[in-house]
């Protein structure tokens, strides 16, 4: 089996495998090898050497305060043994993103325990102020690290070397105790605070400490940007931050139905990456924690995705609903009803997880880029790009989050005739597709088909808002986009393509939703060939593209890898048309490509086994779990029927 951190046995060298940075010629770590911790405000990264390498506060889309990860000298925090970088094992705590890492070194063994901190709710929060009502559990905003030596001695470094600003602020340090215990870096717009049990000193822009940690001993760092700067003074007090911490991430998955199944391992760690990536004060789902990290090895395929797509309302509806995670989904449905439209009514493709709508590019050009893939981008220029598929996805979510109680809260009623009224003006002109593409907008196939979802939701979200005038309305104008579809948007074969205009053979894996939202029957002939001439022609090694670089117009160059979404729509789509087995040989090879810990990037490269672009990336493992509902609903089917 082919693992995410060694490339398979006879390939050819890749750009992740020996690349240059600005601070000499060292490996950037691979995508997949990161650990992800998570507090629903902001997240962080830790590299296997114990390196805190991506960090933004106080929220996911702030400026970073340890960016190593896209430049080695854009600051770093490591706690862990001197003179050793690679740990005997890392795991998550079962059931939490809390993560820990044991070592061995020459004369003793440790474990080190991480956290960004989650408890009960201690009032209204200064820092990151909510707009949903407030919950039992919140942010302390602070991270704490606690190691503990389980035989032997360990010689315990701790370096901590922000850098604010995306690397641009070098932040002063000052001793701030008599003991040398806490330190505070401060700039003018961010103070942190670190404390340790352990005395530290001044080197330049870092503090350091070290000190020999003997069997049954433990330590402890923690590094607050609180309103106050608390954080725990003692390592006893470290140890149950955690321990708060490890009982909200248990208690919350406690919540969500996960099926005792062989795949409940993969689903549970789906749910809590996909928690952790839930922005808790306005009920936001940021498509990924990172910015800029590389779809093209060495290229200029790099995006930042802090952001919040509207696309992904359904799928995040879906999952959610799915895992009987009601109250995510609820906060997520009532952040979409917060947003500030476009003049026409219609939504934005994507929004600030605070709801702001400028999300204006800019590229940090001092920084190297992860293996030196430039440019770093801040901001998404696509904000303001005009896609049709938006609307869909938004009345998509509003349906399924009304037909269960089969009742439409009145604040919802406005969007869907606003997001119906655009549909119908847009439906028949082109734009940019649901991947963004930054050449020529075309008639793609996948945003009428969109434009057909919004058409068809919105007839049955008027049925259950007792309007049988417009139910009748939108539902035929659904009728006739779906003929329009099937009349120009087929090849010879039968097989939906890229758009109209696009030459016989020209595929798009976004055309895979047409199962998925239910377009055409799962016993439909078209949708047959569809499915299967995309799991033939789109793929590398089985794994599904997104579409062939050389024919579309994208407005870049360079490669890509496999996309992992589109992989996970395969093996929904071949459920559904009747493709059982296959469906599950593909579904338990993704399975075997997931990180070390679990986790999903945005693309897959077949020919290193490395994971590319952003990471970790909710879209993947949504449709991870939408993937696994329905193969275990068609087991438990057969299994019953």
């Amino acid at each position: 089996m082919t693992t995410l951190t060694e490339p398979k046995a006879g390939a050819a060298p890749t750009a992740f495998e020996r690349p240059a940075t600005v601070a000499g010629p060292s490996a950037f770590p691979p995508i997949a090898d990161y650990a992800f911790l998570s507090d629903c405000h902001t997240g962080a990264l830790v590299a296997p050497d114990g390196s805190v390498d991506w960090l933004c506060v106080p929220s996911f889309d702030s400026p970073a305060v340890f960016g190593s990860l896209l430049d080695k000298e854009a600051g770093t925090f490591r706690l862990g043994p001197f003179g050793t970088s690679a740990p005997t094992d890392r795991h998550y705590e079962p059931g939490t993103n809390v993560m820990t890492t044991t070592w061995r070194t020459p004369r003793g063994w440790a474990v080190v325990k991480d956290a960004l901190v989650i408890g009960p709710s201690r009032g209204s929060d200064a820092v990151t102020p909510h707009t949903r009502p407030p919950s039992d559990d919140d942010t302390e905003h602070v991270l704490v690290r606690t190691v503990t030596g389980i035989e032997g001695e360990v010689e315990i470094e701790l370096v901590c070397e922000p850098a604010f600003e995306y690397g641009t602020v070098t932040p002063g340090w000052t001793i701030s105790d008599d003991d040398g215990l806490v330190a505070d870096a401060v700039s003018p717009r961010l103070t942190l605070r670190l404390r340790t049990d352990f005395p530290m000193g001044i080197e330049g822009n870092r503090v350091r400490a070290r000190r020999v940690l003997h069997a049954g001993e433990t330590m402890f760092c923690s590094l607050s940007w609180a309103a106050d700067l608390v954080g725990p003074a003692s390592d006893e007090d470290a140890v149950a931050a955690i321990e708060r911490t490890t009982r909200f991430w248990r208690d919350w998955l406690g919540r969500a139905r996960i099926p005792d199944h062989r795949w409940s391992a993969a689903i549970q760690r789906s749910a809590l990456a996909i928690k952790a990536m839930t922005y808790l004060p306005t009920g936001a789902t940021v498509a990924a924690l990172t910015t800029s990290l590389p779809e093209t090895p060495q290229g200029e395929r790099n995006w930042d995705y802090r952001y919040s797509w509207i696309r992904d309302s359904t799928f995040t509806l879906r999952a959610l609903h799915w895992l009987n995670l009601d109250w995510e989904a609820n906060d997520y449905v009532q952040f979409v009803a917060d947003l500030e439209p476009n003049p026409d009514g219609g939504l934005q493709i994507m929004y600030g997880i605070d709801g702001r709508r400028d999300l204006s590019e800019s590229t940090l050009d001092h920084m190297s880029g992860y293996a030196n893939a430039r440019p770093v981008r801040v901001g998404n220029g696509a904000y303001d790009q005009h896609q049709n598929d938006v609307y869909g996805a938004v009345l998509d979510s509003l349906l399924l989050q009304s037909r269960r109680s089969q009742r439409l809260p009145s604040r919802l009623w406005p969007i869907v005739l606003n997001q119906a009224a655009c549909a119908l003006k847009v439906w028949r002109e082109p734009d940019q597709g649901i991947w963004e593409a930054r050449g020529d907008p075309k008639h793609y196939v996948s945003s009428k088909l969109m434009c057909w979802v919004a058409l068809d939701r919105a007839s049955q979200l008027a049925a259950i808002n007792g309007d049988p005038e417009l139910r009748d309305e939108w539902g035929a104008a659904a009728d006739e986009i779906k003929a329009d579809i099937l009349e120009h948007g087929l090849d010879e074969r039968g097989v939906l393509k890229q758009h109209y205009e696009a030459a016989a053979g020209t595929l798009d894996a976004s055309n895979l939703l047409a199962a998925i939202l239910g377009f055409l029957p799962g016993s439909d002939e078209r949708l047959h060939a569809t499915v299967m001439a995309i799991a033939d022609d789109l793929t590398e090694d089985g794994f599904v593209l997104r579409y062939r670089v050389d024919e579309t117009d994208d407005g870049l160059s360079g490669k890509e890898g496999s996309f992992l979404i589109c992989s996970f729509w395969l093996v929904s789509a071949l459920v559904i048309v009747g493709e059982e087995d296959r469906a599950r040989s593909l579904f338990e090879r993704l399975l075997r490509i997931a990180s070390p810990l679990g986790l999903y990037a945005e693309e897959y490269d077949v020919g290193s086994g490395f994971h590319l672009g952003n990471f970790p990336q909710a879209f993947s493992h949504l449709a991870l779990v939408e993937a696994a509902g329905r193969m275990i609903l068609a087991e438990r089917e057969r299994e019953f029927g």
